[in-house]
């Protein structure tokens, strides 16, 4: 559960620190005029769980908005355990999740000081907080999201996962099915096609680098006048060179050696370079030689460099990926040999996947039908104790319209809708059609109770789910909240005067200009504050004396509400 919630910078919250250590469990109320700041706390907590969050939260004079929150985990919580070891997270009793936003749009969520995703803040908030909002109302009014909480009051959210992997795994069995299928309608013509383009490429015999080497030839050819003149001329110099001034040079030099002895090495430097100039004669020479001047071999390295073009432009632009095509053509054609064993082999696991998908979806069908009745007989129990005495709540189980294929989809074979009837002698009917604002709250209130008590999530938070409650309505509900509060922690933002004179712990949410500007501040209230503030939400800011004896006596009526 929460032990601390720290908050800077978020909002006209400048610093907040929330110390709830001295009061573990309990009823904790938060309470205020509108628009005084109660829904930043709400907001700073949903950011921990990983909710959106933008730079326009971030206070105006501040780079960054830093959110922490310190919860403890019970030692029997073993899901919530699995999860912190799964991903490393562990940290002894403790699981400190903070949250930064900074004012470029940019935002890191941390937990036990290690970075994580938004994805895994969730999956691990999840185990220690819920959260209940108007939003949720909404949900409770679209069947969509009936099926989730039939699932999640009966434990079966494992299950329809593992279901879901099922379901999955047989659908892409089916489009591989299908796809094969396909091919085979379409097999001749693919091998006719894929067998013609193997062939032009094997006929053509193409090698790598080939179209380099022929443009390098032709580029020879064209020029093989003004190599020969040059090359030529070149070599007739230096041979001239070479056997006459050159030779004499060396045998001049290799005299004068004999005389003096410190000339031996130019002389024997100078007759090494006589031997180079040589065979550099003799290559030049031979070039020349070499030199194409065939006007036929010209025209065939143009043909083929065309032929090597077209095919180029047809399976890629180099050579090297011509040859890569026709490898992949040759894969294909064996494997269109092979396709009606690829085939059976697919269909064999369609009615694999498909009888696994059928049974699980069979084995999830007959426990959700197991509990809905439950789910319906515990929320008539819970809206007893919430002024419906004689309710009638019902959990329409039934096959979807549309059921897809096989009569499943992706959630198993079930469409789940809530049914509802306040007063007696009246047929149930479906929550949108008939729920008031405050019977929607109490509805609401009576299955998070419901679901309290079956999860291991400690902390429990309401935002005005009160809406539209007064009266008796509203004791109940108070009541109910009070319950709760016996076996968990509860927060409760709220303007009902009922509900905060239950609480444990009462902060006054306030907003206060302090040097030209705003600023959202808590105050925790003594007993005597406590009865003012129930004054205030009574009578407005100058409460009756009346006023103030009716909230004194609210205040005293707490000590006898919470049950076991």
């Amino acid at each position: 559960m929460l032990q601390e919630l720290r908050v800077q910078n978020l909002a006209l919250i400048d610093t907040l620190h929330l110390d709830l250590s001295v009061q573990p469990t309990g009823l904790i109320v938060l309470t205020g005029e509108t628009g005084a700041g109660k829904s930043i706390i709400l907001q700073a907590i949903n950011l921990l769980t990983g909710g959106r969050g933008t730079a326009s939260w971030v206070r105006g004079d501040s780079d960054q908005a830093d959110i922490e929150a310190v919860f403890t985990v019970r030692p029997d919580h073993a899901e919530m355990r699995a999860l912190l070891d799964e991903h490393a997270l562990a940290d002894g009793e403790h699981c400190i999740v903070r949250r930064v936003l900074t004012r470029e749009g940019r935002s890191r969520l941390y937990v036990n000081d290690r970075t994580v995703t938004g994805r895994l803040a969730a999956e691990l908030t999840a185990h220690l907080v819920n959260i209940a909002s108007q939003h949720d109302q909404q949900q409770l009014l679209n069947p969509r999201f009936h099926l989730d909480y039939l699932d999640l009051f009966a434990d079966l959210w494992d299950q329809r996962q593992r279901f879901g992997q099922l379901y999955r795994r047989w659908q892409q069995a089916a489009q591989e099915l299908r796809q094969l299928r396909e091919r085979e309608q379409d097999k001749e013509r693919r091998r006719d096609f894929l067998t013609f383009q193997l062939t032009e490429i094997r006929k053509a015999g193409v090698s790598a680098g080939e179209d380099e080497a022929l443009q390098r030839e032709r580029d020879r050819l064209k020029a093989s006048d003004g190599l020969l003149r040059l090359v030529g001329d070149a070599g007739r110099l230096l041979a001239d060179s070479v056997s006459g001034r050159l030779t004499e040079i060396r045998k001049n030099l290799l005299q004068a050696a004999t005389l003096d002895r410190d000339l031996v090495p130019l002389a024997e430097r100078l007759a090494a370079a006589g031997y180079e100039l040589e065979d550099l004669a003799a290559l030049l020479d031979k070039y020349v030689d070499e030199i194409p001047s065939d006007p036929s071999r010209l025209d065939f390295i143009s043909a083929r460099l065309a032929e090597l073009r077209q095919l180029q432009r047809k399976y890629g632009p180099t050579l090297e990926e011509v040859l890569a095509f026709a490898e992949a053509a040759e894969a294909e054609l064996a494997r269109l040999e092979d396709l009606d064993a690829q085939i059976g082999r697919a269909e064999r696991r369609v009615d694999e996947t498909a009888t696994a998908a059928l049974q699980a979806a069979a084995a999830l069908s007959e426990a959700r039908g197991e509990a809905a009745a439950r789910l319906a007989a515990g929320m008539e129990q819970e809206l007893v104790s919430l002024s419906f005495p004689q309710a009638v709540f019902r959990v329409d189980l039934r096959p979807p319209a549309d059921p897809g294929v096989a009569g499943l989809q992706p959630t198993g074979r079930d469409l789940v809708e809530f049914l509802f009837s306040a007063n007696p002698g009246e047929p149930v009917k479906p929550l949108v059609r008939i729920v008031s604002g405050g019977e929607l709250s109490r509805l609401l209130l009576a299955m998070k109770c419901l679901l309290a008590r079956r999860d291991q999530v400690d902390t429990v938070i309401f935002d005005e789910v009160d809406a539209g409650i007064g009266g008796q309505a509203a004791e109940a509900v108070a009541d109910k909240i009070s319950q709760l509060a016996g076996h968990h922690q509860v927060f409760c933002i709220t303007h009902l005067p009922q509900i905060a004179a239950c609480a444990d712990l009462h902060f006054r949410v306030d907003k206060v200009v302090e040097e030209g500007r705003t600023r959202t501040v808590m105050v925790p209230l003594g007993q005597d504050e406590q009865v003012g503030e129930l004054a205030r939400m009574l009578g407005g800011a100058h409460p009756t004396a009346q006023t103030r004896a009716y909230a004194s006596e609210l205040f005293a009526r707490k000590s006898g509400r919470r049950t076991p």
